[in-house]
């Protein structure tokens, strides 16, 4: 979690572009640190020398010509790479001004959020009528290829590069999806993406709902404006829906939990490396009047877990969905005079019990007060064939046909990728409902309604497993 940072592809770009690298970080964390604490390195002339050693010869005898800039930025990035700190990162001065602009939730790209995980660009949410909604990308897609260039070796700044590109270029995915074989290639158009970061809205029986998608540096002004409407049309209770959130700002996660919790009750301890914590408290007269439920999911990480582990611990918030992603280190944007900075880790996040979530030495992730996995539909991927699909086609495209269509309602009594007649007579159901021609073929036309067909239904709050067992659960608290 960043202070000051958050990356979200400009993919969103930013890198997400987060160079967040998604952390995203906690910025403003940048006073809690000693920055002018003298430190000597062993053998220092020793190793002065051997750098301006380096860097001479570099300079007088490379058979390329190179500037002073590009050998010092490379130095400088070498020594924050060789921390292997996946969220530790050196940004040059057009990196920096990226990462500053994301925090703004303003972005040219393909309106996708992304992490690094295990060495794969990850996607973690896509934003709504973004081009990657309607190709159909989902939370945890791997992006392999951009271009038809491997991303393997780049960190989130460099793959995030590739991935941005004025409005209206195109760029090619190749993605991987967890659950299935193989990648496929996508072609979006990239397109100016703004958004909000804080949504609302009233469910059944007085229920309200607020979406956080990131933690940017409007979102706490974002978030006290939607409560506000909602407590005024007099909810029952709160669901507070995190899926897919990266992160962001440790400030702005910290204001929204001083809404919540009284003064008397932490909403985080921070550590440094020496063991010196700090804690942070509410500022709230008393807790809210009504019961409040937290979704999460794997791709809820660093300031989202902050937030659902707060609110579980210290307001009695319970928290449903899925095993979170894991990520309890703090990093610092520190600026250099020329515009670039470094983002370091420099602490940890405890929750206001003192535990540690980080993937690497903590928990792995919080878990879910109440386990409601996706359902396995949310892995299709949707088939976009060369050639139309027809009867006795046997194939993964045939597969997630059948899956898309069966959780749409239309049964073809098997989802095993082999197109029957049962499949076929699901099909025709599905193209008399949309008014096209109901031959049983599977064509392009037939594609893009079934794809719009299932973004429909992704989006439909009504049709949301986890987010209609929280409201059931809201209902019995109340």
């Amino acid at each position: 979690m960043v202070f000051r940072g958050k990356v979200v592809l400009g993919i969103i770009l930013v890198t997400m572009i987060f160079s967040s690298v998604v952390t995203f970080a906690v910025t403003d964390f940048v006073d809690q640190f000693d920055l002018t604490k003298d430190v000597s390195l062993k053998n220092s002339s020793v190793q002065n020398e051997k750098l301006g050693k380096a860097f001479k010869l570099i300079k007088s005898r490379y058979l390329h010509q190179v500037t002073d800039q590009q050998l010092i930025d490379g130095a400088i990035d070498g020594m924050v790479r060789a921390l292997k700190d996946p969220y530790s990162t050196y940004m040059d001065q057009k990196t920096a001004a990226d990462f500053m602009s994301d925090l703004r939730s303003s972005f040219s790209g393909i309106g996708a959020e992304v992490q690094m995980r295990n060495g794969k660009v990850t996607i973690s949410t896509t934003i709504k009528e973004s081009p990657a909604e309607r190709a159909g990308l989902r939370p945890n897609d791997q992006i392999l290829k951009v271009d038809g260039k491997s991303l393997d070796g780049l960190n989130l700044n460099e793959a995030v590069s590739k991935i941005r590109g004025p409005k209206g270029s195109k760029v090619k995915l190749d993605i991987h999806r967890p659950g299935s074989e193989g990648s496929v290639e996508f072609t979006l158009t990239r397109d100016d993406i703004k958004q909000d970061t804080v949504t609302s809205e009233v469910l059944d029986n007085n229920i309200g709902y607020i979406k956080i998608k990131q933690f940017s540096e409007n979102t706490r002004q974002e978030f006290v404006n939607q409560l506000s409407k909602l407590e005024g049309k007099k909810i029952t209770g709160l669901l507070i829906d995190v899926r897919g959130n990266p992160g962001g700002l440790l400030e702005s996660v910290q204001q929204i939990l001083e809404e919540f919790i009284p003064a008397d009750k932490k909403i985080l301890m921070t550590e440094d490396r020496d063991g010196n914590k700090e804690s942070f408290y509410g500022r709230a007269n008393s807790f809210k009047p009504y019961p409040i439920g937290v979704l999460i999911d794997n791709g809820s990480a660093s300031a989202a877990e902050i937030l659902a582990a707060g609110l579980n611990e210290s307001a009695n918030a319970f928290l449903l969905g899925e095993r979170s992603f894991g990520k309890g280190t703090v990093q610092t944007a520190v600026d250099f005079e020329d515009g670039s900075n470094i983002k370091l880790t420099m602490g940890k996040w405890l929750t206001p019990k003192g535990n540690w979530i980080d993937q690497h030495g903590g928990s792995k992730g919080i878990q879910p007060t109440d386990l409601v996995k996706y359902p396995e539909y949310m892995k299709a991927i949707f088939p976009e064939p060369k050639q139309p699909l027809v009867k006795n086609n046997n194939s993964t495209l045939v597969k997630n046909m059948q899956i898309i269509l069966q959780a749409l309602g239309y049964e073809s009594g098997r989802v095993d990728g082999y197109f029957d007649d049962k499949t076929e007579q699901a099909l025709k159901r599905f193209q008399q409902a949309q008014k096209i021609p109901a031959n049983g073929a599977f064509d392009q036309v037939s594609a893009e309604h079934l794809r719009d067909a299932f973004v429909d239904m992704l989006n439909d709050l009504k049709k949301d497993v986890q987010i209609q067992a929280a409201v059931q659960k809201l209902q019995k608290h109340k």
